[in-house]
């Protein structure tokens, strides 16, 4: 992730109900939710719901895909792990045992063929 990416990312999730829909998402998993779920559990209108999840789209941080007659959003665990990798970047001044928690966590969401912070 670039530093551009990671604006947009960080913009994106500093808006209170988006920050909220993305920690819902994670505790999801892999199989999301579907858009009338996460606007009745945010207690968000679907219209309000409907702003928040495109905003997160176009950050990259969430996916749609359509299922039958539901569009299931999920959350995109390669570019949140991404976010955490961009922050921990050239951690502790050669002293990675500090970061190694953060690292450990940003690590399970690495792309495949990426190196895991050491």
């Amino acid at each position: 992730m670039d530093q551009r990416q990671a604006l947009i990312a960080f913009g994106a999730l500093s808006q209170e109900t988006r920050l909220h829909i993305v920690r819902m998402l994670v505790v999801s998993g892999p199989g999301g939710m579907a858009a009338g779920a996460i606007a009745e559990k945010a207690e968000v209108s679907p219209s309000n719901i409907s702003f928040h999840l495109k905003e997160l789209e176009r950050s990259g941080l969430i996916a749609q895909q359509r299922e039958s007659r539901s569009i299931i959003y999920t959350a995109n665990y390669e570019a949140l792990g991404g976010l955490v990798r961009f922050l921990m970047e050239d951690c502790c001044s050669g002293h990675p045992e500090i970061c190694a928690p953060a690292a450990e966590v940003a690590a399970c969401c690495a792309p495949k063929g990426k190196e895991k912070l050491q």
